[in-house]
């Protein structure tokens, strides 16, 4: 049986099914073993994880009368505090600014989802062109044009206020290469869609989108071997990759042009609410909003991301592994907006119906976070493919509902990306 603990209460014996936390969080290559060693449990207890998933059908069980989670409590909790965001208030009372008229080239109104693809797919391609430029030059000691960018903030803007999940979707899909210069991208994206569901203002949301873009600049400024190291760093390269938010934010504020809020942003998106985080370990307030909001769309662009070392995690999984850090890790108000922004089951989530049928998020519902358009493509009763068929479990009549998320590792579906985002991605 899985039970979750506090790392406190590790011992050897135990089976460590799993960390709770990104493994940008700890030292190990892998969980999923045996706690043998007494260095290894020490490892543990000086990393910032607080809990740990461990396998009592494994290996020992904690002692007796001391407290822990089972999996089916952790997932019925999750799933109560994401139905209640069916119902719930928006995150802010903030009233929405008026938008600036458009200008004459950029393209704001509502587009399908497969049109979106097209065009976010060609800001893809220019933002990371712009975003490669712009860490060059910052390598080559050359000032940072932070201003200059603020077009390619916009254009990422439109993209995600004609469709949300087309861009942040496609952003999530990154090579080894290009992974530092699509993640700025990605999460410039998260942070514009998180700023319009909290109805911020226009020159908020193109702060916060700014900051998206700008937040790990300072990584320019990191040594290439280390930055691209196809595996986990040493506690002396990992001192100087977190050493990244201090350098951008001397670099921004160097070359000025850019508000305060994108500043902390850049200096702070690595602090956590229990002040556990860097540089500054600040906590709760002592945290900036922007910041925060920061904070949650590096981790979830991260973990979904597929690195050097580790596979990212399923974007529905990732975003239910966050819900249980949620308030030592991140704002719980910023974070159930984020998945109200994104969805419960974002595009790309690999889900079971009742049916039995395995399909692939393509599409939000504007009726209900719980009820995406699903591309379905697999029987599990027969266990063979099945003609691609596009379910709508908002559509009238349709007695499909997810039951179950699945892991794209266990199935191997090589596909699966061209089944959400069709030739774009081929």
């Amino acid at each position: 049986m899985l039970k979750r603990i506090s790392v406190q209460h590790l011992s050897l014996g135990m089976y460590l099914h799993q960390f709770c936390g990104s493994w940008m969080d700890h030292p190990f290559w892998r969980s999923g073993f045996v706690l043998a060693d007494p260095k290894d449990l020490a490892r543990i207890l000086a990393t910032e994880i607080h809990e740990v998933w461990i396998d009592t059908s494994r290996g020992a069980d904690v002692a007796q009368g001391v407290d822990g989670t089972t999996r089916a409590e952790a997932d019925a909790q999750i799933d109560t505090d994401f139905a209640s965001l069916e119902s719930s208030a928006p995150a802010t009372s903030t009233a929405p600014a008026e938008p600036p008229p458009p200008l004459r080239t950029r393209r704001r109104e509502p587009t399908t989802m497969a049109g979106e693809l097209r065009a976010a797919a060609a800001i893809c391609t220019q933002a990371r062109d712009a975003v490669f430029n712009m860490f060059n030059e910052a390598r080559m000691g050359h000032a940072v044009d932070a201003i200059g960018v603020q077009n390619l903030v916009d254009e990422i803007s439109d993209s995600v206020n004609r469709h949300p999940s087309a861009l942040i979707s496609l952003a999530r899909l990154k090579t080894a290469d290009d992974y530092t210069y699509m993640h700025s991208v990605a999460v410039c994206a998260l942070m514009v869609a998180l700023a319009r569901q909290l109805q911020l203002d226009e020159a908020a949301t193109r702060d916060a989108g700014l900051a998206g873009l700008l937040h790990d600049l300072g990584k320019a400024r990191i040594p290439l071997s280390v930055l691209n190291k196809p595996g986990k760093l040493t506690d002396d390269e990992f001192d100087v990759v977190r050493s990244h938010s201090e350098q951008g934010h001397a670099m921004l504020r160097e070359a000025g042009g850019v508000s305060d809020a994108v500043l902390d942003a850049c200096l702070h998106h690595h602090e956590k609410m229990d002040g556990t985080g860097y540089p500054h370990r600040l906590q709760g307030e002592e945290i900036s909003v922007v910041a925060r909001m920061a904070s949650i769309c590096d981790v979830y662009d991260a973990i979904t991301s597929d690195r050097p070392y580790k596979r990212g995690w399923d974007p529905a999984e990732s975003l239910r592994r966050m819900a249980e850090w949620s308030g030592s890790h991140f704002d719980k108000r910023l974070f159930q907006a984020f998945v109200k922004s994104i969805g419960i089951y974002p595009v790309g989530s690999l889900v079971r119906l009742a049916s039995g049928r395995i399909g692939v998020v393509v599409e939000q519902s504007p009726q209900s976070l719980t009820t995406p358009i699903i591309k379905v493509f697999f029987s599990t009763k027969s266990d063979l493919r099945i003609p691609p068929e596009r379910v709508s479990l908002a559509a009238p009549g349709c007695t499909e509902k997810i039951v179950a998320r699945e892991d794209p590792a266990r199935w191997n579906f090589a596909d699966l990306n061209q089944l959400w985002a069709g030739s774009i991605v081929e």
